[in-house]
């Protein structure tokens, strides 16, 4: 089992070694460049006006100059990729020792009308989507998200699998990242999917034969007037001909560089990306699969990519005074480029949007693969179809520091309701939470915080985190209302685990034990399974009503006139509260 800190440690000296000889490396070469660039500029000086000697050294020094050049670049590059590695092994430490405060909160996915993300700290500051999220896209970011929203209970084996298999794969994960991470894109790939997909050809199909035509005849006239058979106004007559022509489409040829400059550098990325799926090797049904997908085509996905990345790159070119001019004028530029563009357009975006779906898909999975090798001693659940839900043994909270969480044996079965009771700041708000999440965690395939943990799936919806709206002129009450509405008519169809904290809050506490029980008892009635947590210690006399009731509770104590907790739940109904105390001991009375 690999101690992960003394893995990323281990990787930061050699990312940081590799660099330091990189570094050194582009020194060098600079140097190297500089006096290949004076010796060629020197021996022209001294062969000036000697042919074809002029010729030959020029030709030389500029080819080793070019190579030099090209060889910078991919230098550079590599040492660009170094660096973010060692980026992502310096966060991974980071989070490892607690500070991921500064990582993406995942704020915009925060609804308070979801099944439960609003509830359990999924998304926000300091929430498990901060802590886990490590994607390196916006639609990856989104689809982790989706992941963990879905309450999705089917194929959690499979998934499993595939979080295993790329869990092992960390060299290619963080490559993977490293790549993603270099380029910056201007658009989301939603709004390049819906421009390709509404897109309608501008430009007749004739025209690319008339570009050819016309390059071919410019050729022509540059070769016949350079052996002087024609006056050079020829080759001018001919240059102001090609500048009309572009002219003709110049408003056509601007809208589709105008879409276009905004999808090229998510090309860019997305080809280096593609290509690191296609060439890596895997297993795992569920990776396997999204492979396929991109290898429908006669053609790679990447190099596909790639190619129209080439176009755009092409097309950008207009923005160049000399290609600009002379490359219309000669060569019809602006119209070869917008004609290679729609033909693209035409062949592949039909197909697009699922190249995309698959790298965010990776994107994702990476996340979650990082947070299992992250976590090597947290435990796959075993999916079980008996009728215990969940047979966990020291299930605790994976936010919180493995030295001071305190974590409980939990077995809960099918049709069962636990209510909760307990003092204050004892921890049921936090065992609550431990659950809800260790079920989300499960149902995405993920490793859960617990010694064992047995499963058998479950949908689940909460209901603990209420509040008013001033915006809808709704008060604290009827809000909670619709909440717990919500819950029965979703329970009405499919079975979930419901988890509850506080009942009916916003109402007397007489009318509260009332309506609570009824609610109860519902709940009960409707073959579903949950938690309840609770101050209203009446709730526990259903007990003796209904067998799948159990009552248990989180204790605190009063010891030399310090409050102390133990954090373990306990069967049973709690008999310390501790609101008097509290306001005593902080003299609000």
């Amino acid at each position: 089992m690999k101690n992960p800190l003394e893995f990323y440690n281990q990787r930061k000296e050699e990312l940081a070694s590799k660099s330091a000889k990189l570094k050194t490396k582009l020194i060098n070469l600079a140097v190297f460049r500089l006096i290949v660039f004076l010796i060629t500029a020197f021996l022209v000086y001294l062969t000036f006006g000697k042919y074809p000697d002029v010729f030959i050294i020029a030709f030389l020094g500029i080819s080793l100059f070019s190579f030099l050049v090209i060889k910078n670049i991919n230098l550079k590059r590599e040492k660009a990729i170094l660096d973010k590695k060692y980026a992502i092994n310096t966060t991974e430490i980071k989070v490892l020792n607690g500070d991921f405060y500064q990582l993406e909160t995942g704020k915009e996915f925060i609804n308070p009308t979801h099944f439960y993300s609003n509830d359990i700290d999924l998304f926000g500051k300091g929430s498990f989507f901060q802590y886990t999220n490590r994607t390196a896209t916006f639609d990856g970011k989104k689809a982790l998200a989706n992941l963990f929203t879905d309450n999705n209970i089917d194929a959690i084996l499979a998934k499993q699998n595939a979080i295993k298999e790329l869990s092992d794969k960390v060299n290619w994960r963080q490559h993977f990242s490293a790549l993603a991470s270099l380029v910056t894109v201007k658009s989301t790939s939603r709004s390049i999917v819906s421009w390709l997909g509404d897109y309608t050809s501008v430009f007749p199909k004739y025209l690319a034969n008339i570009q050819i035509g016309f390059s071919v005849i410019s050729l022509l006239l540059i070769g016949f007037v350079s052996f002087g058979f024609l006056s050079f106004s020829f080759l001018t007559a001919w240059f102001f001909i090609g500048l009309f022509v572009t002219g003709r489409f110049l408003k056509k040829t601007s809208n589709l560089y105008a879409e276009t400059d905004k999808a090229r550098e998510t090309f860019k990325q997305y080809h280096q990306l593609l290509n690191e799926i296609e060439t890596e090797s895997f297993t795992a049904k569920n990776l396997l699969e999204k492979q396929i997908v991109i290898q429908s085509e006669n053609k790679k996905a990447s190099k596909i990519f790639k190619e129209f990345a080439k176009i755009l790159d092409a097309f950008d070119n207009r923005n160049n005074i000399v290609i600009a001019v002379l490359g219309n004028g000669l060569f019809l530029w602006d119209i070869l480029n917008a004609c290679k563009v729609e033909k693209w357009i035409a062949n592949y975006k039909h197909t697009v949007e699922n190249w995309f779906e698959v790298v965010a898909y990776f994107d994702a999975q990476n996340s979650m693969a990082n947070f299992k090798f992250n976590h090597p001693k947290f435990v796959f659940p075993e999916i079980s179809s008996e009728k215990e839900i969940i047979k966990s043994t020291n299930l605790g909270h994976p936010l919180l520091n493995v030295d001071k969480r305190v974590d409980n044996d939990f077995i809960i079965d099918d049709e069962q309701f636990f209510i909760v009771t307990g003092a204050n700041m004892a921890g049921k708000s936090t065992f609550l939470r431990t659950v809800s999440l260790s079920i989300v965690m499960a149902n995405c395939g993920l490793p859960v915080c617990a010694e064992k943990f047995k499963y058998h799936p479950i949908k689940l919806i909460t209901s603990m985190r209420t509040s008013d709206s001033l915006t809808d002129d709704e008060s604290y009450f009827y809000s909670e209302l619709k909440r717990l509405k919500f819950i029965v008519d979703q329970i009405k169809t499919e079975k979930y685990f419901i988890i509850l904290d506080e009942i009916l809050k916003g109402t007397n506490s007489k009318d509260k034990a009332t309506g609570s029980k009824k609610f109860v008892e519902k709940l009960t009635k409707s073959k579903s399974t949950g938690i309840i947590a609770t101050h209203d210690v009446s709730l526990c006399e259903l007990e003796n009503e209904f067998s799948g009731i159990k009552n248990y509770y989180f204790d605190a104590e009063i010891i030399n006139d310090e409050l102390h907790f133990d954090y373990t739940i306990k069967n049973g109904v709690c008999k310390n509260m501790n609101a008097s105390f509290l306001l005593q001991k902080m003299e609000i009375v």
